[in-house]
């Protein structure tokens, strides 16, 4: 009787742990299907660049720029080295990376960086068939490419929503990583909306699904067998995947397509302002209750905004009825608008809302290199102010130099909490809201004066050819030393 109750109990035990696996099993997701029906649009692409050799010969057979060359341009090449016929003077630089298939005549989507300053770009199938492909247009700003191959009853990506995309979503991409064809690696989504360093135009999809160099160019798939963006970096100290992946979304980047298959480049907007984030003291010296839009450090004279009446201190806060959460998101929003359309801004100035429409201008293919500023000549050593500030009226020919009507000098910076340098320009003073142009040392001293020594102000700060706003929290209690300072 015993022996029965144990082996029965051994059967419902052993069921029991096979129906909870089970369970689990199906809770895992299966990207078998997704991979077999999409992973014959992704391609593997090779780039080969012919570049031309420095000072090699049979003595020094490296490239000048090469580290060994100096090396062997001391001490000479091996005793193996003597009589080896001269070096060409070009060579070879071979690139891979991963692409994917958009139409079914042969339009294919990478990254730029994979294909620019090729010679020769061959696009490999999954049945292993190899064209020779086009370079339609590469747009270096986004890292969006669009290739060609003569081809036809090719198998398409179907492309999906990247709004849609969920954080924590999973993802799935497909690419060669070091020449690998067609690897498939998952993950989920890690985050929406990234901005990178230098990178404006693009709101990243982050992932943790593994990248590796080979990878760049080829597609993220959604769950749905989806195309949502196209990978194009890696976060890395070693050069491999360290679980940080960057995606391009595929509505970004098939606007980009649209023009580049139009015309072989791509035209955005701008309206001539520089801008910074709005901060949660900014955003009370400002008045507007919480961070948010892009705030206004300098308008460009006689650009599309500063012709709106848009003013230095206004805070953009929707453009064209988008709304501007952080001002990372304006520049995206404003490329994207066509050239010569008229869009509505709304801006908040004075504590209150005010819309003001501006034409956008066309961006400059290539950005302008910013002229660095002169650092104007100390005049004889002034007293320090309130702000641990020592501050001079600039000359007339400093003006002309700097480029401005008004605003005091700094000339050292004493004891003092505030973000400043010696050459800034101190411009205009926000207090509660209300900015006052400074136009002399002894006014901007007088309105410090009056002001609590709890105070938080802001400064409108000229930088070089940057303005920005900085703000200070607690003035000094007497000169030189900061509200709360032994």
């Amino acid at each position: 009787m015993m022996k029965r109750f144990f082996v029965l109990l051994w059967t419902v035990l052993v069921v029991s742990v096979s129906a909870s696996s089970s369970a689990q099993g199906r809770d895992l997701p299966d990207f078998t299907d997704l991979v077999e029906k999409q992973g014959a649009a992704v391609v593997n692409i090779s780039t080969t660049q012919v570049v031309k050799a420095g000072r090699a010969n049979a003595q020094n057979p490296f490239d000048e720029d090469d580290p060994m060359f100096e090396f062997f341009r001391r001490f000479g090449m091996p005793r193996g080295g003597q009589g080896m016929p001269e070096s060409p003077r070009e060579f070879e630089n071979k690139g891979l990376g991963s692409g994917f298939i958009i139409s079914a005549d042969g339009y294919i989507l990478t990254n730029t960086h994979v294909v620019a300053d090729a010679d020769e770009v061959v696009v490999k199938l999954t049945d292993k068939r190899e064209f020779k492909a086009k370079v339609l247009g590469a747009d270096r700003r986004t890292d969006v490419a669009l290739i060609k191959i003569d081809a036809g009853g090719l198998p398409v990506a179907k492309l999906g929503d990247p709004s849609k995309l969920k954080v924590g979503e999973w993802v799935v991409a497909i690419g060669s990583p070091f020449g690998l064809d067609n690897t498939v690696t998952a993950g989920i989504v890690s985050a929406k909306g990234r901005s990178l360093p230098q990178e404006n135009y693009v709101p990243f999809i982050q992932t943790d699904a593994a990248v590796n160099p080979g990878n760049s160019g080829g597609p993220l798939f959604n769950m749905r067998g989806e195309v949502v963006g196209i990978n194009s970096q890696i976060y890395s100290r070693s050069g491999g995947y360290m679980g940080l992946s960057f995606a391009i979304p595929i509505d970004i980047a098939m606007e980009v397509k649209a023009q580049l298959q139009a015309s072989g480049k791509v035209s955005r907007g701008r309206i001539g302002v520089v801008i910074q984030e709005v901060t949660k003291e900014l955003a009370e010296s400002f008045g507007i209750g919480k961070p948010q839009g892009a705030l206004v450090a300098k308008v460009e004279k006689g650009g599309p905004a500063d012709k709106a009446g848009v003013e230095e201190g206004d805070i953009i806060l929707k453009f064209d009825g988008k709304v501007v959460a952080q001002s990372s998101d304006l520049p995206r929003i404003v490329a994207m608008t066509r050239p010569g359309s008229k869009s509505v801004l709304q801006v908040w100035r004075k504590g209150a809302a005010k819309e003001l429409t501006v034409t956008v201008a066309e961006m400059p293919d290539d950005d302008k290199a910013s002229r660095g500023g002169k650092r104007p000549a100390k005049k004889a050593e002034p007293a320090v102010n309130r702000l641990g500030l020592m501050l001079s009226d600039p000359s007339a020919e400093q003006k002309k130099q700097l480029g401005i009507s008004n605003g005091v000098l700094v000339d050292d910076v004493r004891n003092s909490r505030a973000d400043l340098r010696p050459g800034d320009v101190i411009l205009a003073l926000i207090d509660k809201g209300v900015q006052t142009e400074i136009k002399a040392v002894d006014q901007f001293n007088g309105l410090l004066a009056k002001l609590d020594k709890t105070a938080s102000i802001t400064l409108l700060v000229r930088r070089g050819d940057n303005q920005t706003f900085v703000t200070i929290k607690g003035l000094a209690d007497k000169q030189g030393n900061a509200a709360g300072d032994k």
